[in-house]
């Protein structure tokens, strides 16, 4: 298990002590990326474990392909220094790709908490986890949660290493790459608790719209580009475009709607620009309205207003 961490010591201890508890005969990596604080003497006090640092910050991507390359692991699986797993789940996982050679990745479901710690939610937010050939699946939006994916290192041989130059999505582009090749299972049931972000958590996934951004570049220039899905029929790409970027502007409505909610009303309306701008129909939708109503009642304070939208979001 790789752990990429950058300056944040105290919730490394319980992502570590987690990531041991999670099965048995774990290796712990942690990475520091060029933390500036006390890191590298929170690590040392950390048993069992191997502690690399970094010098020159790497950012996430880049941190985690060392992690890898230091490994000696025949699966893999990453986990942020501010989220944890919970007991026993690598084990189930293992055993699933143990059991299933043709399996190349395999997932669970993650809750979701808040900045204080509360569980309020479940990720992926669907009835059924896709799993088998997802390869299309994951061409319009991203349902495994980074450090609820267990891979094969041999993958990696066919792949390559995670690309560093789209940190905050390198996850994403590696299922995508991964499930292109190989079969992708479900362990359907939650395995990591992850802490969402906000807009001062100072965590990778609380720029969204950098995010998406990179995302639709990415689609475009790279993923679309993959050799399945030159093969694959026009009207079949086309699909898969359209149903991606309205993924994609649904989740930065989303997050325009809490930016609302949180005060910061300049930078909702940019993130509305970028909705429109990614599919013009949200500019008509009863939802579009609907959404940012709710943030906004949610802002002045109704009751009933916070109620809806987190039921929404």
């Amino acid at each position: 298990m790789v752990i990429a961490t950058h300056s944040r010591p105290k919730s490394l201890t319980r992502a570590v002590e987690s990531a041991q508890r999670a099965g048995n005969d774990i290796e712990v990596i942690v990475v520091d990326d060029a933390s500036t604080d006390e890191t590298a003497e929170v690590c040392g006090k950390l048993p069992g474990i191997r502690y690399i640092r970094v010098d020159r910050n790497q950012q996430v991507a880049g941190a985690r392909n060392i992690g890898i390359l230091s490994s000696t692991a025949e699966y893999i699986t990453f986990l942020d220094d501010d989220d944890y797993r919970l007991p026993d789940s690598l084990d189930r996982q293992v055993a699933v790709l143990d059991a299933a050679p043709r399996v190349g990745l395999v997932y669970g479901r993650a809750l979701i908490a808040n900045q204080q710690g509360k569980v309020i939610g479940e990720y992926p937010c669907i009835p059924r986890c896709p799993e088998g050939d997802v390869f299309w699946d994951l061409l319009v939006s991203n349902f495994i949660c980074c450090h609820t994916g267990v891979f094969r290192k041999s993958c990696l041989y066919r792949i390559g290493m995670l690309d560093a130059s789209i940190p905050g999505i390198d996850d994403w582009d590696l299922w995508v790459r991964i499930s292109e090749l190989c079969r992708v299972a479900v362990v359907d049931k939650p395995v990591s608790v992850w802490r969402r972000a906000t807009l001062g958590s100072n965590q990778g996934s609380s720029n969204v719209a950098r995010l998406v951004s990179m995302a639709v570049n990415t689609h475009m220039n790279k993923w679309m580009r993959l050799p399945r899905a030159i093969e694959a029929p026009l009207e079949t790409r086309n699909s898969v475009r359209q149903k991606f970027r309205d993924s994609q502007a649904s989740f930065l409505l989303t997050n325009a709607a809490v930016t609302v909610a949180a005060g910061s009303s300049l930078k909702a309306i940019s993130d509305l620009l970028n909705v429109f701008s990614l599919d013009r129909r949200y500019i008509t939708r009863p939802y579009t309205l609907k959404v940012m109503g709710l943030g906004l009642m949610c802002k002045l304070g109704f009751s009933r207003g916070r109620i809806a939208f987190e039921h929404y979001i």
